[in-house]
């Protein structure tokens, strides 16, 4: 995805631009130290996703976005959270609080190339199977959704197990995680662990049984909620 940086605080928009050199299906096409630099850039060239501050002399980069009729898809990167919900109203792919972690960066990211890809797949008549992305040693991986039996988090790690080939450890939390699969397909039913609905064979003894015999203990609090799926 080619992408922008626009920041007016040098230090912050060096931490973006490190952050995007790191993240391998993102291309930076230009580090902006201000809004009008970004819109005259825009106006010129193809970018597919931009990374914005919001609080910039001049113009916001609030106003940066609603200013523009051909929209790529927006990250706001702000140290202020009460421009949350003005920032969904213009379709904010994501809201990244300053001071965020790489980790952060990556999970917004992720969110954004998958629904970059399902634009592209829709303009284009094609389809894509239910994925996300990772990072793991160092490569970008594509995880296929129906073939994740399970995921057990562990600390600042999480392991994605499938049915097929050896689990896939990537750094992100199990929160994070969560938050970027489909609800209807994936549930978590333990501080440490989410499954795929779909795999599960029956439930006992605080267990769900999995294909492949995994029995995966099922916490207290998420307990009510599992079984109302089975009803």
């Amino acid at each position: 995805m080619r992408c922008i940086a626009i920041d007016d605080e040098p230090l912050a928009l060096k931490q973006i631009v490190a952050y995007i050199a790191k993240t391998p299906f993102l291309e930076l096409v230009c580090a902006c130290s201000n809004a009008f630099e970004a819109k005259e850039l825009l106006a010129s060239q193809s970018v597919d996703l931009m990374f914005v501050d919001i609080n910039m002399p001049g113009m916001s980069g609030m106003e940066l976005v609603k200013s523009l009729t051909r929209k790529p898809l927006v990250i706001f990167t702000t140290a202020y959270s009460e421009f949350a919900v003005e920032s969904y109203k213009v379709n904010a792919q994501n809201y990244l609080l300053k001071p965020f972690s790489l980790a952060e960066f990556t999970v917004a990211t992720q969110k954004a190339l998958h629904y970059w890809e399902q634009l592209r797949a829709t303009e284009t008549g094609s389809s894509l199977d239910d994925s996300i992305w990772v990072k793991s040693e160092y490569h970008l991986v594509r995880v296929s959704l129906p073939e994740v039996l399970f995921i057990e988090g562990m600390n600042d790690y999480v392991r994605i197990h499938l049915e097929t080939g050896k689990p896939i450890m990537t750094l992100s939390s199990l929160k994070a995680m969560e938050e970027q699969l489909p609800s209807s397909k994936f549930m978590r039913i333990h501080r440490s662990w989410i499954i795929n609905l779909e795999k599960i064979v029956q439930i006992e003894k605080g267990q769900a049984i999995l294909t492949g015999k995994h029995a995966i203990p099922i916490g207290d609090q998420y307990r009510e909620a599992l079984l109302g799926i089975a009803k």
